[in-house]
């Protein structure tokens, strides 16, 4: 399994150091009202406890998280105006794009997204063109130092589908609904590993970027999409 998306980690480890921290708050909270319209239970909703969970680490103040929550659990008109948009689309090289956005405003979002798309060599794709090639899935990584072959067997009793071994990590996949069982075990029993947990995309079908000016067009691309105020998520088939 390869192909995920990177951005995830990089966006939040910019914003720890950009100068525009508000507008990683305000990413972050919209995200975190999204996902507690699925209940307001961290242990129970997978997809909030991950974004209060990089709010935490990025310092976002208790009461603006707890805010978040309440929007997103019906008290108040803000949270109910957010609207979560998944955009696909085609990248230099031929790649694949999904683009996940959260905004109020639908029309004014694809409009600024079609238009920051034709500006970087890449173009929007119809609805079901390009997602189909992805899986939403569960990920965890840690350090590879950590593994061993009784923790693997521990591992896939518990409901790991496929677990990747890198030079110095170790990726372990589960079903978006299994994340935070698997978590949980590993923060119980290891306390001393150092893990990060997300729901991405992945690709089914990774694309092999080789040629180094197709490489720019894509990380000036992804930098650009990063950069918008509505985007959270940005995955692609590419691979370097």
């Amino acid at each position: 399994m390869s192909g995920h998306s990177k951005w995830a980690k990089v966006k939040y480890q910019k914003a720890q150091k950009d100068p525009k921290r508000g507008q990683a708050f305000s990413k972050l909270s919209n995200l975190i009202t999204v996902a507690s319209r699925n209940g307001t239970d961290i242990e129970t909703n997978p997809k909030l406890r991950l974004a209060v969970e990089k709010a935490r680490e990025l310092g976002m103040p208790k009461e603006n998280i707890e805010r978040a929550i309440s929007r997103g659990s019906g008290n108040g008109t803000e949270g109910k105006q957010l609207e979560e948009l998944m955009c696909e689309a085609y990248g230099p090289g031929g790649t694949a794009i999904l683009i996940q956005a959260i905004t109020d405003n639908k029309n004014r979002t694809l409009a600024e997204l079609r238009h920051l798309l034709q500006n970087y060599d890449a173009k929007p794709a119809n609805s079901g063109s390009v997602s189909y090639l992805f899986k939403e899935t569960g990920r965890i990584t840690l350090p590879k130092n950590f593994w061993n072959d009784d923790l693997a067997l521990k591992i896939i009793e518990l409901g790991a589908e496929e677990i990747k071994e890198n030079k110095d990590t170790v990726e372990i996949y589960t079903s978006p609904n299994n994340l935070t069982k698997l978590k949980n075990f590993l923060e119980e029993n290891y306390p001393e590993i150092s893990l990060e947990a997300a729901i991405d995309f992945i690709s089914q079908q990774p694309v092999i970027i080789s040629k180094e000016d197709i490489k720019n067009k894509l990380e000036a691309l992804f930098n650009a999409l990063d950069e918008h105020p509505d985007v959270e998520e940005i995955y692609s088939n590419a691979e370097y």
